[in-house]
């Protein structure tokens, strides 16, 4: 059945003449004529009476107009939806990030997005990089943002932000005043890091195996504010991403930017290639790129600076 042909019956049925409802419909009255009548054929009854000047419908007619106008209206309404899905006018985004991470990359990218296209939602689940990476692959999440990713063909990896880990000292500390510190120089200090399972802790902990030594842990936290609190109690040393410490306001610490070696902090977007992206996704895909390469032009500036 011909979605296209119960329009034509309902023309009919409004117009209740054949020859008005063809203009309106710009085809012939036979045309129509025989259309209705495949109809009438297809269904197994009469829709209209064409005994009188004006055509009538049947209480078959009658009925079946009813049905045939809630069918074409839930077609409008899928027609409707879907562009607006297409329109990004509609549309959820899941997305799975570690906690440090969404510190910086809701205010970066997902405020900013939403201010664009209001009518998007987001669900933000908070989960370990590893975790992140596996929901992404099968499926139970769009999107991930972890830390220097593991290499997966299914996966596609867009770079967002690469920075440093920070180190964090009391004002007090000796190498306060430096404008960066050997990792060398800390192998007695107590360390104050990340809980197992964050992705900046096993790279502080490779850092320090590089440069020849295994720190002493003293606490760790699954918060950044809590680790740089310790700090100023004078409890050890930390090491915060580089976009958080902006963040830090207790004047009894200090702020290192940079250690040697340096400590990365590379934040790359994931999705399952294999997977259908949605309309929404895909915008949100470019509008990420387009950020990581303002974030690259000032780091650049920055560094020429």
């Amino acid at each position: 059945m011909d979605v296209r042909n119960l329009a034509s019956v309902l023309e009919v049925a409004k117009q209740q003449n054949f020859t008005k409802a063809a203009e309106i419909l710009h085809m012939t009255q036979p045309t129509l004529s025989k259309l209705v009548k495949s109809m009438e054929d297809e269904l197994g009854v009469t829709l209209f009476d064409r005994s009188g000047k004006t055509v009538k419908l049947t209480d078959s007619g009658a009925a079946a107009i009813q049905r045939m106008q809630v069918i074409l209206q839930s077609v409008n309404d899928l027609y409707t939806t879907l562009d607006d899905v297409s329109q990004l006018k509609t549309g959820t985004i899941r997305i799975g990030l570690p906690p440090v991470i969404s510190t910086v990359f809701f205010p970066r990218v997902i405020a900013p997005f939403q201010r664009k296209y209001p009518a998007i939602q987001f669900v933000m689940i908070e989960e370990g990089a590893k975790t992140v990476e596996q929901r992404v692959l099968d499926g139970s999440i769009d999107m991930g943002v972890v830390i220097s990713p593991d290499e997966d063909s299914s996966l596609g990896r867009l770079p967002f932000i690469r920075q440093h880990v920070s180190l964090v000292l009391h004002r007090a500390h000796p190498l306060a005043e430096r404008e960066t510190v050997s990792l060398a120089d800390l192998s007695r200090e107590p360390f104050l890091l990340f809980a197992k399972g964050f992705a900046v802790r096993h790279h502080v902990l490779d850092a320090c195996h590089s440069a020849g030594f295994h720190p002493a842990i003293a606490h760790e936290s699954s918060q950044w504010d809590l680790l740089v609190e310790m700090v100023a109690g004078g409890l050890g040393v930390s090491f915060i991403p580089e976009p958080i410490t902006s963040k830090i306001a207790n004047p009894d610490v200090r702020v290192i930017p940079k250690t040697s070696p340096g400590i990365p902090w590379n934040l790359y977007v994931l999705w399952n290639k294999e997977r259908y992206a949605s309309y929404a996704m895909r915008e949100l895909l470019e509008f990420i790129g387009e950020k990581a390469e303002e974030n690259s032009a000032v780091t650049n500036c920055e560094t020429k600076a």
